[in-house]
């Protein structure tokens, strides 16, 4: 393993631990029930210190990957931004999520990568690959837990660790690179979930199928069910909507007991019929009894090792609640105007274009082909380019 890369991600990892501590304590001694998602949403006097951190470790980062990755640098280079002549985080040239697709853009030698994540993607579609060895699925899980946890607000009653995991996917071994089930597989071990929280399963053409007799037994759908605690499920929309045509077809309703949360990520496209996000909350909160404030919205991609969240956010100009997410603060969005390649105004529409620290074995910089409006920190989502692969976890394949 590279000894400077090493270095760094053990520098990443103590900061990541540091200020998620100390941003929580600072909060809460200001506002009790606060966290650490208010440093995105407020950004106060103290954020102007960590952002003159997180450029030097964004150019120290940039510095590493251009050296060690030939790949990267070969592009960096056609584009005459090296680290020479780069200054601030923002200049960083962004590798599109195609190119993991062709190219092999990872730090990691050949006998070091233990894990590939995959993009979601039609059967035909050649997929995207992510590489992780032991080390970089500890930055992955130093990144992905903290800021899990705090994005899934809780009754006041119970922690966290109380709450009742269903995953509506397929259990890891059945899908071993599917970046979502490792991150459900994790949030899992975290909270010390049974391992037979899964209720999804593959179907022989490798699509995501729901053990619907499973997932409704672990719902409580029966009269004498003792389940009390509440519970937190986590799916990909279109398992959402497979479970819920289920349920309204049969007419079945459960009331999941007060406090329960429902996670749901990733799109519909050629899995499921499509659905607006309101129906869909609403559908849940009808059959399911989830209130839409305990419905949450997670971003991420297989490219990346950071996840965003939503919130409910009020735009001033605005009597429309919109879905706002954020990504940790250790990572960085920008929503990029497709016509100029750079950053639109607030409330104006771009690409999304992240710079992620966790990503330290791989590209840090990297461009989507989804479209989102800027809100502040933030971004509200809008979905896949028109002229872009269909991808997703809705898309998502063994």
């Amino acid at each position: 393993m590279n000894p400077e890369l090493s270095s760094f991600a053990a520098r990443l990892r103590e900061l990541i631990a540091s200020l998620v501590a100390a941003e929580v304590t600072r909060l809460k001694s200001l506002k009790p029930d606060a966290g650490i998602s208010d440093l995105i949403k407020s950004e106060p006097p103290h954020i102007g210190c960590y952002n003159h951190e997180f450029n030097a470790l964004a150019l120290e980062l940039f510095a590493l990957q251009f050296k060690h990755n030939s790949a990267y640098r070969k592009i960096c280079e056609a584009r005459k931004l090296t680290p020479e002549v780069v200054g601030h985080w923002t200049q960083i040239p962004a590798v599109p999520t195609v190119a993991f697709k062709e190219l092999e853009l990872t730090l990691l030698a050949p006998d070091e990568r233990t894990t590939v994540f995959h993009s979601s993607g039609t059967t035909e579609q050649k997929p995207s690959r992510h590489f992780h060895s032991a080390e970089s699925l500890k930055i992955y899980e130093a990144s992905l837990t903290p800021w899990f946890l705090e994005n899934v607000r809780t009754d006041l009653r119970f922690t966290i660790y109380d709450l009742r995991l269903i995953c509506l996917t397929p259990p890891p071994e059945q899908v071993p690179h599917s970046s979502l089930v490792h991150m459900f597989e994790t949030v899992r071990q975290t909270m010390g979930a049974p391992e037979t929280a899964f209720v999804g399963k593959t179907a022989a053409d490798g699509a995501w199928t729901l053990d619907f007799d499973a997932a409704l037994a672990a719902l409580g759908n029966n009269p004498q069910s003792a389940i009390c605690n509440p519970q937190l499920i986590l799916g990909t929309a279109f398992s959402f909507v497979h479970l819920l045509d289920y349920m309204v077809e049969r007419d079945l309703r459960v009331e999941l007991p007060a406090g329960s949360h429902v996670m749901e990520t990733g799109g519909y496209k050629n899995r499921s019929r499509t659905m607006p996000k309101t129906e869909l909350h609403a559908l849940i909160t009808e059959r399911l009894g989830v209130p839409r404030e305990n419905i949450i919205c997670e971003y991420g991609m297989s490219e990346l090792s950071s996840q965003a969240y939503d919130s409910k956010f009020h735009h001033p100009s605005s009597i429309i609640h919109q879905r706002v997410f954020s990504f940790p603060p250790w990572a960085r969005v920008q929503i990029i105007s497709p016509e100029t390649g750079r950053e639109v105004a607030e409330g104006e529409t771009g690409l999304i274009r992240v710079f992620d620290l966790a990503n330290v074995f791989s590209v840090a910089a990297i461009q989507t082909e989804d479209l989102a409006i800027r809100r502040g920190g933030g971004f509200e989502l809008i979905g896949r380019t028109q002229l872009a692969e269909p991808r997703g976890c809705s898309l998502m394949t063994a």
